[in-house]
């Protein structure tokens, strides 16, 4: 497997990969309704060449050539020097091999690289990545149910120091 920081052109890798995801991930837990909604305003091709443009980086993890995970990250505080983990998504047929492991501590690294002190992540309270976050260093910092649109994302705010 190789991990490598993603560029433009690399946006309608990413656009698949989160389409494929994403139904998995989510189904169980929201409504087919947002998560068509969620998709089509996070990760359309114009959305995600505006979070790069914004300056977020994102990784694509690949396996024998095929895009199987990709990540995203930027500074949120600089004050405190937190960097936010803003994505990180795993193709179902890649989770448990280690590799949201090795995302994260790509992450973890250009994060310290750069003088960050904190990690967050914000987590559906419902998804069971949760406990993959824990076993990860993460731990809970606060509750937050936040409006998207007519929708609420209702998740754990979670922070691990670097």
């Amino acid at each position: 497997m190789t991990i490598r920081i993603a560029v433009l052109n690399d946006i309608p890798v990413i656009h698949k990969l989160a389409h494929e995801v994403w139904w998995p991930t989510y189904e169980s837990i929201l409504s087919a309704e947002q998560i068509s909604f969620m998709l089509d305003k996070m990760y359309s091709e114009e959305a995600l060449k505006l979070q790069f443009e914004e300056g977020n980086l994102f990784l694509v993890a690949e396996r024998d050539g095929k895009a199987v995970a990709f990540a995203s990250w930027a500074l949120t505080c600089r004050e405190e020097q937190v960097f936010k983990l803003h994505k990180i998504y795993i193709s179902p047929s890649e989770q448990g091999r280690g590799t949201g492991r090795k995302l994260i501590s790509f992450v973890e690294n250009d994060a310290r690289k750069k003088g960050g002190r904190i990690l967050e992540l914000n987590v559906n309270r419902n998804n069971p990545a949760f406990g993959f976050y824990k076993k990860s260093g993460f731990e809970l910092f606060r509750e937050d149910d936040i409006p998207y649109y007519h929708f609420f994302m209702n998740d754990y705010i979670m922070r691990k120091p670097l």
